[in-house]
């Protein structure tokens, strides 16, 4: 593999890490984007920005936390999906998430076309 830089201080394995750990963060944006959408900012001043672009990362830090400390088989989407429908239900999480009603939630399936009723 070849990667051009202008940093010539840099051994080539170091510039080899960056460009990985700058693929890492390239998915994770890109999992907001596609799951935590924000459709609308709430602010215009970068303040306002920056802060809902916070909540959705310590949301996606959050999620993936319950899913690792529950062990849970579901994505990260389906946990987002059961908490969504149940914020003011006091069912514990382990509970709520291994519930046989919410057996049935799943991931949407995005390369599919929809049609819409005019």
């Amino acid at each position: 593999m070849i990667f051009l830089t202008n940093n010539f201080t840099l051994k080539a394995i170091d510039i080899a890490a960056l460009y990985k750990y700058r693929w890492k963060i390239e998915l994770f944006f890109k999992w907001i984007k596609q799951h935590l959408k924000i459709k609308s900012f709430w602010g215009t001043s970068s303040n306002a920005v920056k802060t809902q672009i916070y909540i959705a990362i310590i949301t996606y830090t959050l999620i993936a936390i319950i899913r690792s400390r529950l062990k849970l088989n579901r994505s990260n989407y389906e946990i987002l999906q059961i908490l969504g429908v149940s914020l003011l239900d006091k069912t514990q999480l382990n509970q709520l998430l291994s519930d046989p009603v919410n057996q049935n939630v799943k991931e949407q399936i995005y390369n599919q076309l929809e049609l819409s009723l005019i």
